[in-house]
């Protein structure tokens, strides 16, 4: 009887955490950016990764679409040299600050990473912008010498 009233429970409790996540979106960059409610404004398109701003009431936040697993996780593990908030999903990425992400999660469903980064700030300044900044530059570095 016990048994049958912990398995109900924890029954319940892995029902009720999926029904607040959504499916987790797959697709192109325009259809996961159709998804989230954005009209993307396409800043790189390279055979490996395709990427593009999008500004919506969550806020703005990169979009970024890859060819392969392997070229995503590459790209996430050097994104930890420069912190920041992602929302991660099977081959695409959404960077932004905590709170955007945490919101365009709503509708892309995803796994959020945080890190922090590599040194601290000059006194005065904040992590605001930090993840557009890390954008520009991450994205130069993938596409510097591609024509």
């Amino acid at each position: 009887m016990r048994t049958r009233r912990t398995a109900a429970v924890a029954v319940l409790l892995v029902l009720t955490g999926c029904a607040s996540a959504p499916e987790e979106a797959t697709g192109t960059l325009e259809q996961i950016a159709e998804r989230a409610g954005c009209a993307p404004d396409l800043q790189t398109d390279a055979a490996e990764l395709r990427q593009a701003k999008c500004a919506t009431g969550d806020g703005t936040y990169v979009l970024t679409t890859f060819a392969t697993d392997r070229g995503q996780r590459e790209w996430l593990n050097q994104a930890k040299d420069y912190g920041g908030s992602y929302l991660v999903g099977r081959k695409w990425t959404v960077s932004a600050d905590a709170g955007t992400v945490k919101q365009v999660r709503e509708r892309l469903g995803g796994q959020i990473e945080t890190t922090e980064p590599h040194g601290s700030h000059p006194s005065g300044q904040t992590d605001e912008g930090h993840g557009e900044g890390h954008t520009a530059g991450h994205t130069a570095g993938h596409t510097a010498g591609q024509h």
